[in-house]
């Protein structure tokens, strides 16, 4: 089994060395940090399982250094404090924020390794790294997002989220979701028309979110439509999203009018990346964090140049794009240090293609031919574009076509067209 790792922050040198040899002495693998600056630097290249953090440093207190992790999402490892002169209100506080457990100088031997073990045990059970809205960023823009989900957080009202691919709905909807409680992210739409009730009974006072309900078909549409009237009943709150324009969809009938005046009760506009640009060195911080701490790459760090360069790109597939990206750099960069020129390369392989003149399209249909010949030509057309479109989904064919079902398939099986 792997040795646990500890990090010791304490601006004593007498006190870090004596944590470190006994904790060594016990097994466990140890790093030290004499005041916050080490520390913060030691946890955005790596996640210890355990912190030791000594409340009174000269550069930051580490009641405030417990905050920023807090606040920055990147407090998923135990953090235990230590004081020579602690009071109880500091004790409670630190809890508050976050921390396992609160030890007072000078720390008995047995009540350290108590309090070590115990500590490491409950770590065990805590999430891993992943994007949270935490990650977002700190500039006016997102601070603004999240205080009006804090809230909405107060209710258990639907919530519709509105925004462009990529833009991080999901990230919304897990910061609504109380821990502890069901979560489910809806991709088996299907669901919602065959078992409506079964999924409100299996998510009782939990979350339910859709990532995009303009993708639903009409009975879709109608069983979600009984979701959101009952789920009050069972204490769920159900959250969906859209990148789509929901009234126009209304008006081509492809959407229903009475859920869209349910969803757009209370809704919620989700920034784009280019509305909060200044945010984007910390995500890419924090997108790298969890890279490394899920084990899909080793640590390395942007150079001024390359966070100018990513800030300054467009990015149209917003944090998913911008993400692919970051990834790509820490999997495929040489060296330790990802520099202007990594970025270049990489963002290179992302640049529009320059469009070609394209000569005037032959007509789709032989306009020689009898007019029943041409009309089955056309039909055929039709119904391949569409059922490529839909990828094979016979009911959003029929929906689009308004044809029935069953004549549906009889028209394709009359113009040959083969159906999974």
């Amino acid at each position: 089994m792997t040795a646990r790792q500890v990090l010791v922050v304490d601006d004593e040198i007498g006190i870090r060395e004596l944590l470190r040899d006994i904790l060594q002495d016990e097994g466990y693998l140890v790093t030290l940090a004499e005041d916050a600056a080490q520390a913060r630097q030691m946890r955005a290249h790596h996640r210890p399982d355990l912190v030791l953090l000594d409340i009174w440093m000269p550069d930051c207190d580490g009641i405030s250094l417990l905050k920023e992790w807090g606040n920055g999402g990147l407090l998923n490892m135990p953090v235990v404090m230590m004081s020579g002169h602690g009071t109880i209100d500091t004790a409670v506080e630190a809890t508050r924020i976050g921390a396992f457990d609160f030890l007072e100088k000078p720390i008995a031997l047995q009540k350290l390794l108590k309090t070590v073990n115990a500590a490491l045990k409950h770590g065990e059970h805590l999430p891993k790294s992943d994007m949270s809205l935490a990650h977002l960023g700190k500039g006016a823009v997102i601070g603004q997002l999240r205080l009006r989900l804090e809230q909405l957080s107060k209710l258990k009202t639907p919530l519709l989220l509105v925004g462009s691919p990529g833009c991080g709905v999901a990230l919304c909807a897990r910061f609504l979701h109380e821990a502890d409680t069901p979560w489910l992210e809806l991709t088996e739409y299907g669901k919602l028309a065959s078992m409506p009730l079964e999924l409100l009974e299996q998510h009782r006072d939990g979350l339910i979110f859709i990532p995009e309900v303009a993708d639903l078909s009409k009975m879709e549409q109608k069983g979600l439509l009984m979701v959101l009237n009952k789920a009050a009943k069972y204490g769920i709150r159900v959250v969906c999203a859209t990148t789509q324009p929901l009234p126009q969809r209304v008006a081509e009938h492809l959407f229903d009018v009475q859920l869209l005046q349910l969803l757009t009760a209370t809704s919620l506009s989700v920034p784009a990346l280019a509305d909060h640009r200044e945010d984007i060195p910390d995500l890419i911080s924090a997108m790298a964090m969890v890279l490394t701490e899920s084990g899909e790459t080793e640590y390395r760090e942007f150079d001024i140049a390359a966070l100018n360069a990513l800030r300054n790109a467009d990015w149209p597939g917003n944090l998913a794009q911008l993400e692919s990206v970051v990834r790509n750099l820490m999997q495929t960069t040489l060296g330790e240090v990802i520099e202007l020129d990594d970025v270049n390369r990489v963002l290179q392989q992302f640049a529009p293609v320059q469009a070609v003149e394209l000569p005037p399209p032959l007509p789709l249909v032989d306009m020689e031919k009898p007019l029943r010949e041409a009309r089955d030509d056309f039909e055929r057309l039709y119904f391949e574009h569409h059922i490529a479109k839909t990828a094979g989904n016979i009911s959003k064919v029929a929906e689009q076509a308004q044809l029935e079902r069953t004549h549906l398939y009889r028209k394709l099986k009359q113009l040959g067209i083969k159906t999974r």
